[in-house]
């Protein structure tokens, strides 16, 4: 499948937030955003007033890029929301945070959604106790998140839970630092996504 493998921060530019899509760098002064506070390109100084569409595309754009996922797959997971009970963007944040390289992000175990998918990928993620190697797995309550490998990999893990401590952690994770494991408690929530969002844009955008 096809993918992104251009420069990360400058899709933060474009948008004009920080994504956090490069870890630690995202938070120190060598951060791009900080240095260079307008989108990429030589127009990207320019003024851009947006239409209504191009303020509900930047949304979509600014989500998608933030998990990490494509076109066909965000609609795909839109239509399942739309097809769900609740409310459509609500349901729509949810199964993106229930995907399995966030959840390893959000735990504390990897510096960005990017590296919890590459070590997703490389089988060393546990669900259950069982490898999962497929990033976008739909994690359920009461599900255990372990890591599994040599030690210089759990020692690797170790280091990254010191260095994000000061990161929040939603509600609905609990972590096991000295185990390495996490526990789904709950489904998440809106709230619990911690995100400059405005979903009911993007469902207005789907929704012509």
């Amino acid at each position: 499948m096809s993918r992104y493998l251009g420069p990360s921060c400058r899709l933060c530019r474009r948008e004009g937030i920080k994504l956090f899509l490069k870890g630690a760098k995202c938070t120190t002064p060598k951060c791009p955003v900080a240095r260079r506070a307008f989108a990429p390109g030589q127009h990207g100084k320019g003024r851009v007033k947006l239409s209504n569409y191009g303020i509900q595309l930047r949304e979509k754009q600014k989500l998608k890029r933030i998990y990490g996922v494509l076109e066909r797959q965000f609609k795909h997971y839109f239509r399942i929301a739309s097809r769900s009970k609740g409310i459509t963007g609500d349901v729509l944040l949810q199964l993106l945070e229930r995907r399995l390289d966030n959840v390893v992000f959000r735990l504390g175990f990897a510096t960005s959604r990017a590296h919890a998918r590459e070590m997703v990928r490389h089988g060393a993620i546990t669900v259950n106790d069982q490898k999962v190697d497929l990033p976008s797995y739909f994690v359920q309550v009461g599900s255990r998140i372990g890591v599994q490998g040599q030690d210089r990999i759990r020692q690797r893990v170790h280091e990254t839970l010191e260095a994000t401590k000061e990161r929040e952690r939603p509600h609905w994770l609990k972590v096991d630092p000295e185990h390495l494991v996490g526990t789904i408690a709950r489904l998440p929530e809106k709230s619990d996504a911690l995100l400059p969002i405005k979903e009911q844009l993007i469902v207005e955008l789907y929704s012509k």
